[in-house]
């Protein structure tokens, strides 16, 4: 595969000649079965780091340069990605900082996961042996923490470990299916944005632990106010977007009309017909499943949808089992304790109860056994 990796730059005339003679010298010789090139994304450095670049590329082929208007990290990227996949015909591509925080040497170990079968490649700082630097004050390293874990706990995706770090390996494949959303936030928040997109749309996604170190030389682009408003604008309203209008707020509008049809048919067959709460339940329910089932299959995981007749038959008896057992042990099960227990007066009110715990059983039923995601090859 074609590998490209892009260094954003902003006045690292200092850094980059070195980090370029690192990997042309040290790293890459050590890659076998990967041809490796370098991409310099200048935003227009008034310090000549132009010149310079322009200077290596006459010593190694395999370096080219991509220079545009300073937008910020994301848009550097953007375009960096678009003119490596366009103009270089990258398979792969990094993220890499030019300041050398980030260890050159780990490029084989990101390599080897991608050669496994994975689209989205993180260095992170904080597990598996990862870490920060020690000499960072108290402050900036309670910051770096406790700003990552609220990321994680936020958008409650607490597998991945490091959302805020910039060093990662990407299959092309996964910029290309995301680019059209990366222009939202173009700073900084631009590697917590790219990261959960790829995670939504089921892109496989692996660490490497990484000892991040601080620059030597330059400094930080980073406007700490800034990044911190746009961080958490985007991850809270990323979250509510997830949790109201993703596949969990869906669940609920088709869980809600399953509902009135089965407390239809359980009123109806009980004040009506004075049929047993239990077995009114029962029958209210193969018409709840069935409308469950088809609209959870048309709308709330269509991604996932079942289109040929035989399997959207098969998966309906999956989905009509699966759901008999919550139905029957759960909610029926607390309607039966209740009539028996406390009296027949009270039985809408087990119903509703009942409701409520099935509700989390069938979210999670559905969305990992029937919907579940498949990985993108």
């Amino acid at each position: 595969m074609k590998v490209v990796i892009i260094i954003p730059t902003y006045n690292e005339k200092g850094n980059i000649e070195r980090l370029v003679q690192i990997l042309e010298e040290e790293i890459f010789p050590q890659i076998k079965n990967h041809k490796m090139n370098i991409l310099i994304a200048d935003d227009n450095s008034p310090d000549g780091t132009e010149e310079v670049v322009r200077g290596l590329m006459k010593k190694w082929d395999n370096v080219d340069i991509n220079v545009g208007e300073k937008r910020g990290l994301g848009a550097a990227y953007v375009r960096a990605m678009t003119y490596a996949i366009d103009e270089m015909g990258a398979d792969v591509m990094f993220e890499m900082d030019a300041d050398l925080s980030h260890d050159p040497k780990k490029i084989p170990a990101f390599l080897e996961k991608i050669d496994q079968g994975y689209d989205f490649v993180i260095g992170t700082r904080y597990s598996q042996g990862g870490s920060i630097p020690s000499n960072w004050g108290l402050s900036r390293k309670m910051f770096s923490v406790f700003g990552n874990l609220l990321v994680r706990t936020i958008l409650l995706k607490f597998s991945i470990h490091d959302w805020t770090g910039g060093f990662r390996a990407i299959r092309k494949e996964v910029f290309l299916k995301e680019k059209a959303e990366l222009t939202d936030f173009m700073g900084y928040t631009f590697q917590v944005s790219f990261l959960n997109k790829a995670v939504r749309d089921g892109f496989k996604v692996a660490e490497v632990p990484i000892n991040f170190t601080d620059r030597t030389l330059g400094k930080s682009k980073i406007a700490a106010k800034e990044y911190i408003i746009d961080l958490l604008k985007y991850v809270i309203t990323s979250s509510i977007k997830e949790k109201i209008f993703g596949p969990f707020g869906k669940f609920l509008v088709v869980g809600g009309i399953g509902f009135i049809l089965q407390a239809v048919i359980l009123r109806v067959l009980v004040e009506w017909f004075n049929i047993n709460p239990s077995i009114s339940n029962l029958l209210g329910a193969v018409v709840a499943i069935f409308s469950n089932y088809n609209l959870n299959n048309l709308w709330t995981f269509r991604t996932e949808q079942f289109k040929g007749f035989g399997q959207y038959l098969w998966k309906m008896l999956n989905f009509y089992a699966t759901s008999a057992i919550g139905v029957i042990f759960i909610q029926t099960g607390i309607i039966f304790l209740g009539d028996n227990l406390i009296g027949r007066k009270y039985y809408f009110l087990y119903f509703i109860f009942g409701t409520g715990v099935l509700l989390i059983y069938n979210f999670t039923v559905y969305r990992f056994i029937i919907w579940r995601k498949k990985p993108h090859k």
